[in-house]
């Protein structure tokens, strides 16, 4: 027997159908790549996304099909979003921080047939298009005026605009039609394409929007910094039209004055980015004396939040630090560090030790921990195991079966994490497997000793990998990007150190460097350091 509900197919154009319908004055303000600051709402974009729509079936385009975005955030990006989603196409997010040759394949392996642009990436695009052969069309998100002949034959955004009727029907499919295709950097090898469906983003959308999580409602205003190009945006660009949050889309300039002048000028109550964009804005803060009087939460992800962060936030400014984790394969929210009923009747020093952890598991999430034999970890939050996960909108398999088969006999994905679970329910990454250090067969997380590093008054970056030991097999080394005009000793890092970790675990030597790069996601790139450092000895392995 069937129960004897509506069959209402959950898919995303529903969503900015009903921004539309009942918040459809609700203002979308974007800093546009030509400058400006330009102002719409949702109505208007739901308008528009419905003739990109129509213009896209006019080039060809049928259920199915990928066509990609490599964009800033924006009102324009928004509209092809939707415009893309709304007949069945499949919107693939291009991250312009990849190399060339990592593009080139990403776009000739989803078979991409048109590319949506800013100005700004157009001249990558004209040094790569005769590598992409499945591209037919490429457009440019900006008008006649502003468009150049960087790109030779693209076509201008608006243009599409005006010469299509906004009368277009939307779904109609599946709610399991595929909606949109991000490629990881967390495997090895080639980049995998995780293909969400529409249930899955639906699903995702509703969860993110609840109170324990990312907490938003209409009287929000929101400042996505996270790029949409990055694992949807933290699903931002889905939530905040189906609670109708008026958004702020940063666009191109994320430097810390820029931030902050919208934040102040639009009353941005809510944001959420990496970790280094908001060291970008607490530096120009502290070097401005500026305030911040309207932002009340600011939700970090991407890598380990710093203690340093969360104090300068909360002490400095009133302005409360969520910590959370996820990944493309998980649409990307995982968990999530709000405080249970428990860890909120505790001391606000306590509670700060579960708000620098990954957090809790959200409804639709579940998670475990096992040992190399797969044998369950308790939940101890001293155990580190594996990182296990499973739900609605966690991938099942890769775009077009890469990987094989990529869950376990109960349905679990592998993270690539390691990790512990407290008593109270909270996730701690302590590493991803390739970077933990194994010391004397033990186990050392570099995570918890950079970030502690992080917070040294003279650092602005700090990582630490594993060298080889011939006694210990590895013993971590700490490098140290100091702040501009700063000198440090390694003496004073590791007395910084001493009491926050075990003796055992600290850093054999400290090393002074210029860089330390960051992959395409804004996380430190150890493939990277290890590479540089591959012939550095420690002084403790004569």
């Amino acid at each position: 027997m069937l129960g004897r509900m509506q069959d209402w197919p959950l898919t995303v154009d529903r969503i900015l159908d009903h921004a539309k319908a009942w918040h459809g004055d609700r203002e979308i303000v974007t800093r546009s790549v030509e400058g400006p600051i330009v102002r719409t709402t949702y109505a208007e974009v739901h308008k528009r996304a419905k003739r990109i729509s129509n213009a896209l079936r006019a080039m060809g385009i049928q259920p199915g099909d990928r066509v990609a975005t490599l964009a800033w955030n924006s009102a324009r990006h928004l509209e092809a979003w939707y415009g893309i989603m709304g007949i069945g196409a499949v919107c693939h997010t291009l991250n312009p921080r990849l190399f060339s040759e990592q593009l080139i394949y990403i776009i000739n392996h989803a078979e991409d047939q048109v590319i949506f642009t800013d100005l700004t990436f157009a001249p990558l695009l004209a040094q790569i298009r005769e590598h992409i052969p499945t591209v037919k069309h490429f457009v440019v998100l900006t008008d006649e005026a502003h468009l150049t002949d960087q790109l030779p034959g693209a076509v201008a955004y608006e243009s599409l605009v005006a010469g299509h009727s906004d009368d277009c029907v939307w779904g109609g499919f599946d709610e399991n039609t595929p909606a949109g295709l991000c490629y990881t950097s967390g495997t090895t090898g080639n980049p995998k394409g995780v293909l969400y469906t529409h249930r899955s983003n639906f699903l995702h959308t509703l969860v993110t929007a609840s109170a324990d999580v990312l907490g938003i409602g209409g009287r929000d205003i929101i400042l996505p910094i996270v790029p949409m190009f990055h694992a949807n945006a933290w699903g931002i660009a889905f939530s905040a039209p189906a609670v109708g949050a008026k958004l702020v889309m940063p666009g191109p300039k994320l430097d810390g004055a820029s931030v902050h002048e919208l934040i102040e000028a639009e009353g941005v109550t809510f944001s959420a980015a990496v970790p280094t964009v908001w060291q970008m804005l607490l530096a120009h803060l502290r070097q401005t004396g500026g305030k911040l009087t309207t932002l009340k939460r600011v939700a970090i992800g991407g890598s380990a939040v710093p203690e340093a962060i969360v104090r300068g936030f909360r002490d400095e400014y009133g302005v409360d630090v969520t910590h959370a984790w996820g990944m493309t394969e998980t649409s990307p929210l995982g968990t999530i560090a709000s405080p249970s009923y428990k860890v909120a009747e505790m001391d606000e020093e306590t509670q700060l030790s579960f708000k620098l952890k990954q957090g809790r598991p959200p409804l639709g999430i579940d998670l475990r921990l096992v040992d190399d034999q797969e044998k369950l970890l308790p939940h101890d939050g001293e155990t580190f195991g594996r990182l296990k996960v499973k739900g609605p909108f966690v991938v099942g398999q890769y775009f077009k079966g890469d990987g094989g088969e990529i869950l376990d006999s109960e349905g679990f994905f592998d993270t690539g994490d390691v990790a512990t679970i407290d008593e109270y329910g909270y996730m701690q990454i302590t590493d991803r497997a390739k970077d933990v250090i194994k010391s004397g067969g033990e186990w050392i997380s570099s995570i918890e000793i950079e970030n502690i590093a992080a917070g040294h008054p003279k650092a602005e970056l700090a990582a630490v990998i594993g060298v080889a030991h011939p006694k210990w097999d590895e013993r971590p080394l700490l490098l140290v990007k100091l702040r501009p005009g700063e000198s440090g000793t390694k003496e004073e890092f590791l007395k910084f150190l001493d009491g926050k970790i075990a003796k055992w675990w600290t850093p054999d030597d400290v090393v002074f460097v210029d860089d330390i790069p960051l992959g395409a996601t804004g996380k430190i790139d150890k493939k990277i350091l290890r590479q540089r450092m591959s012939d550095y000895v420690l002084p403790t392995a004569g």
